[in-house]
């Protein structure tokens, strides 16, 4: 053991001088070496991959100083071992409804409901089970020149169906920490191009799924995006995510792609209003 830890830490040490070189800052030289580790580790045991497409629509509307409400639209689609076209199989449709609190420029409180339709695929170890899931989260940020650094506290009741077809309560924490950088700028405006890399833990007390341990999962992105508007932004990431379990396994290689809107409504009427303004009356 006392030699695998050396081995880590000399390797961690390798893998910070290379970030170094390539001018990549502090927090993003962690979140990176962290990943690395972990996939190291993992890479040891029998796995099962799978290539999945994720994509989600993003609708957010605030309500005042303090206030904004989001719905998120989203879908999954993912390779299996008899079919390896990703687009041919949706194994997840969903949609959540958030609510954001603004406690200070550094504090963010949320709260949402959703609705998650996980379809039966048997060639994936997939059975139907629908969840209803209640979050509560909270937002901690680090708004420095040049960049973002923020922390993601979640905790989650899950409502699902199990193999049984009977629906019991699954309760979950995520700790997820997350940098983004402007690219040709520095702060996020319109025109702008962004750089995104997380690291997500995420744990199951009480676990009750079968080959599920109190660690559930290691969730990585790294991507980027870009503002169209201030108010219209595009994401396109890979996620890789290790879930650790008793008979094997599993890595799922997502490329994800989010679209995000505010004030979608508001803006298209200001755009009409000054649309039938610019209309000048025949005489």
């Amino acid at each position: 053991m006392p030699v695998r830890i050396n081995f880590m830490i000399r390797k961690a040490q390798h893998i910070y001088h290379q970030l170094n070189r390539a001018g990549i800052d502090h927090p993003g030289r962690a979140i990176l070496i962290l990943f690395v580790l972990l996939f190291s580790v993992s890479a040891n045991a029998q796995n099962k991959s799978f290539t999945q497409l994720g994509n989600e629509l993003q609708l957010a509307r605030a309500l005042n100083d303090k206030w904004a409400a989001e719905l998120d639209l989203g879908g999954t689609f993912s390779n299996t071992p008899n079919e390896s076209r990703v687009l041919k199989t949706n194994i997840q449709r969903y949609f959540v409804g958030w609510a954001h609190y603004y406690y200070s420029p550094r504090w963010k409180f949320s709260s949402s409901l959703a609705y998650y339709r996980n379809k039966d695929v048997p060639d994936i170890g997939q059975y139907f089970s629908p969840e209803y899931r209640l979050s509560l989260q909270g937002s901690y940020y680090f708004h420095k020149t040049g960049y973002t650094l923020l922390t993601r506290m979640r905790a989650e009741l899950r409502y699902m169906m199990n193999a049984d077809g009977v629906f019991e309560d699954k309760y979950r924490y995520r700790q997820m920490i997350k940098y983004i950088k402007p690219i040709n700028s520095q702060v996020l405006r319109q025109g702008v191009f962004y750089f995104l890399t997380s690291e997500e833990l995420l744990f199951k007390p009480n676990a009750k799924t079968k080959g599920v341990n109190f660690f559930d999962r290691n969730r990585f992105e790294i991507g980027g995006g870009y503002l169209v508007t201030d108010d219209f932004q595009i994401e396109l990431t890979y996620v890789n995510e290790f879930m650790p379990r008793d008979n094997g396994n599993e890595i799922y290689n997502v490329i994800s792609l989010t679209v995000s809107l505010n004030n979608s409504l508001s803006n298209l009427r200001k755009h009409l209003t000054s649309k039938s303004l610019d209309v000048t009356p025949e005489d």
